[in-house]
C-alpha cells in the first residue's frame, strides 16, 4: 500500500497476517464464553475500533446486535479524565450481555467511564475486548477480558488507528518515526 503523504511511512509492528490470526483466536474465545447467550450486544468505540470490530464479528458465531459509542476526552481546560459522550447507544442494554470492542487501551480513563456507564444502565454482563493493550501508559485499572496484543508506549497507526485522520486504512499496525509522531505525553488518545 502506498501512503500519499509528506510524512514518513510507519514501521510495521504487527503484520496483517498476525492480526488476522489473533482476531480469529479472540473470536473463538468469545464464541466459547458466550455459547449460551441469547443475544450478545457488541459495542464499538468509534472511530478506531471499526476495522477490528468488523473482522472480529465476522467470526463470532453467537447471535449479535451491533451498536457504537463515541466519546471525547478533555485535557487542558477540564479535569484530566473527564469524558464527554459524542454518540450514545441506540440499543437498550438492560439485562443483556455486552461486549465492548476497543482498538487500544492506554491510560484507561475513557474506558473506565464507558464500562461504568454500561453497568449502570443495567447490562447483565459487561466485558472488554481490546486489540491493543498499552499497559505502560495505564493510569487507572481497566480489566481487559479479551486482549489482542500488548505493546510498548509507542504511538501506533493502522488497522483503524490514526494520526490526524491519516493511516487508519493500513492493513497492519505500525509505529510512526520519532519525527512524525506526537510527543510522548500524548499517547494515541485517552482510552
Amino acid at each position: 500500500m502506498r501512503i500519499q503523504s509528506t510524512q514518513s511511512s510507519p514501521t510495521v509492528l504487527i503484520s496483517r497476517q498476525r492480526i488476522e490470526e489473533r482476531v480469529a483466536e479472540l473470536a473463538q474465545e468469545i464464541n466459547r464464553d458466550y455459547a449460551d447467550t441469547e443475544l450478545l450486544v457488541c459495542i464499538g468505540v468509534l472511530k478506531g475500533s471499526v476495522f477490528f470490530m468488523v473482522d472480529l464479528l465476522k467470526q463470532v458465531e453467537v447471535p449479535v446486535a451491533v451498536d457504537f459509542f463515541q466519546t471525547s476526552s478533555y485535557v487542558g481546560t477540564s479535569a484530566r479524565g473527564e469524558v464527554r459522550i459524542r454518540k450514545d447507544l441506540d440499543l437498550f442494554i438492560r439485562d443483556r450481555d455486552v461486549l465492548l470492542v476497543e482498538d487500544i487501551v492506554d491510560t484507561g480513563y475513557t474506558l473506565r467511564t464507558i464500562l461504568d456507564l454500561l453497568r449502570f444502565r443495567g447490562a447483565k454482563s459487561v466485558k472488554l475486548c481490546a486489540l491493543l493493550d498499552k499497559i505502560e501508559a495505564r493510569e487507572v485499572d481497566v480489566p481487559i477480558d479479551y486482549s489482542g496484543f500488548q505493546i510498548g508506549n509507542v504511538f501506533v497507526v493502522g488497522y483503524g488507528l490514526d494520526f490526524d485522520e491519516r493511516y487508519r486504512n493500513l492493513p497492519f499496525i505500525g509505529a510512526l518515526a520519532d519525527d512524525t509522531a506526537p510527543g510522548p505525553e500524548s499517547g494515541n488518545r485517552q482510552s
